[in-house]
Parts: structure tokens; C-alpha cells; sequence
């Protein structure tokens, strides 16, 4: 509560809501869009977000060896980075994949079933802000183009922390900020005008892409996002561009 006894306010894209009612929003969003979330990752990408998530898998990390090595996927519900790095890793490599969305767990279980990976890849339905893990049990936290949608990122940063091993890593890859003279400007007209016709044309909703457009316009730019990563306890921190800026691939170690 505020100085006026009211839930204090945050934004839903450009909207300015209740920080009480931005979760209950961002879920309807993905219950929308989960069927054609990775299709639409493909078309909207033109297929560079299978590059910039292997990235993000060598950045992770996995040991090849049958060394145990857990990694707790945040905001992945279809399980495409689990499904990823228990792919690079060795027989020791086991992923937790939790997301607030059930529709978008639907998909990962489904998936995980049909390419028989449900012994190395589970999931929990839960927050970002609450982790349903131990202190210090997972060897890495991951979470992609997930955490511009969490009301408190700041929390959901903590808790990344809190269930680091010491010696572990947090990865965040996440939209970010052009600064290339013209590509910055291609890169706004294709946002705002391509992005929502593709999204209404193969999921038949324009709304939940105008959101996800809005909602990278707001969210930190890269060395502001780097500190807050500091600040959460991570150490190391590191960011790096790809694509001309438009995705920032970000980094920290727990020591």
C-alpha cells in the first residue's frame, strides 16, 4: 500500500494499472497467444531467436559430463530453453521450468511427453517473484523475453539470487534498445505496424502483440538493467548486444 492506502500503480505496456492487476493482464496475454508463441517467434524473428537462445544456452553452460547440473527455467512454459540446454548437456542435466501461465505449461508438458523428455525437464506453475525452489539449490537461473513481464523485477531478481548455488549463474535474455542510425527506425516501423497484423493474422488477436511491442519500449535499457542485476547480489555482470541491439544477452555469477 501507498501513503493513500491504494495498491501503488505499475505499467501494463503503456497503461498505467494496480501492481495488484498486471499478473492477472500479463496471463491473459499468454493464454491468448500460447498455441502459436513459438510459431510466432519464428515469423516475428524471421528465425533469429533460435541464434539468440543458443547463445543463451552457451552462456549457461551445461556440463557435458554426468555431473548433476539443474537450471531453473523462469517464465519458459513451452520449454524451449529446457528443452535446449538438456539437449547440450551431459546425462546430469535436469531442467525445472516454472511459469505462472498455465496454457503455456500445457504446451511445454505436451512437448516434453512427445520427444520424451519428461524425466530430465518438469514443471512447477508458479511466480517469478516467489520461486518454488530451495535457497542455493539451482546451479543456474535462466529466464527469456520474460522479465519485462514481471510486476516486480526487482523481486523476481532476489529470488533468482536467493536460489543461485554459490558459484552459480543467472542468464537473462531479453529484448533490449537499438542504437544503429536507420535500423533503429526500421526497426519501429516494422514494431508497431508488422508485428500486431502478423500476430492478428495467425492467432486472430492483434491486442497481445501490441502489448509485447509496448512492453520492450518500457523496460530498462541495457546498463540500467546491468545494475539491477547488481544490486539483486550478482557479481561478474556482463551484457552483450546481438542483432544491432535489438535483444541483450545478460549475465551474472553468484560468489
Amino acid at each position: 500500500m501507498n501513503a493513500n492506502g491504494r495498491s501503488p500503480d505499475t505499467h501494463f505496456g503503456f497503461r498505467t494499472v494496480p501492481l495488484a492487476a498486471k499478473q492477472g493482464l500479463v496471463d491473459d496475454v499468454f493464454h491468448k497467444v500460447a498455441r502459436r508463441y513459438d510459431l510466432m517467434n519464428d515469423l516475428m524473428s524471421a528465425g533469429l531467436h533460435r541464434a539468440w537462445k543458443s547463445a543463451m544456452v552457451t552462456a549457461i553452460d551445461p556440463p557435458r559430463s554426468p555431473r548433476a547440473f539443474t537450471l531453473l527455467d523462469v517464465a519458459g512454459g513451452t520449454g524451449d530453453i529446457a528443452f535446449r540446454v538438456v539437449a547440450a548437456g551431459g546425462s546430469g542435466t535436469r531442467a525445472i521450468v516454472v511459469d505462472a501461465n498455465s496454457a503455456m505449461l500445457a504446451v511445454g508438458h505436451e512437448r516434453a511427453d512427445a520427444g520424451g523428455l519428461s524425466r530430465s525437464v518438469t514443471f512447477a506453475c508458479g511466480n517469478a517473484e516467489a520461486l518454488p525452489a530451495a535457497d542455493r539449490s539451482c546451479d543456474a537461473v535462466s529466464i527469456a523475453f520474460g522479465i519485462r513481464n514481471v510486476p516486480r523485477i526487482a523481486q523476481a531478481l532476489a529470488e533468482a539470487f536467493r536460489v543461485t548455488r554459490t558459484g552459480g549463474r543467472f542468464v537473462c535474455l531479453e529484448f533490449s534498445t537499438i542504437d544503429v542510425p536507420g535500423l533503429d527506425r526500421l526497426y519501429e516501423l516494422y514494431s508497431w505496424n508488422v508485428i500486431p497484423t502478423m500476430g492478428r493474422l495467425v492467432t486472430g488477436d492483434a491486442e497481445p502483440y501490441r502489448y509485447l511491442v509496448e512492453s520492450i519500449r518500457r523496460f530498462p535499457r541495457p546498463q540500467a538493467f546491468a545494475a539491477m542485476i547488481r544490486d539483486a547480489g550478482f557479481s561478474r555482470v556482463s551484457c552483450r548486444l546481438m542483432s544491432g541491439g535489438i535483444v541483450a544477452l545478460h549475465t551474472g555469477w553468484r560468489l
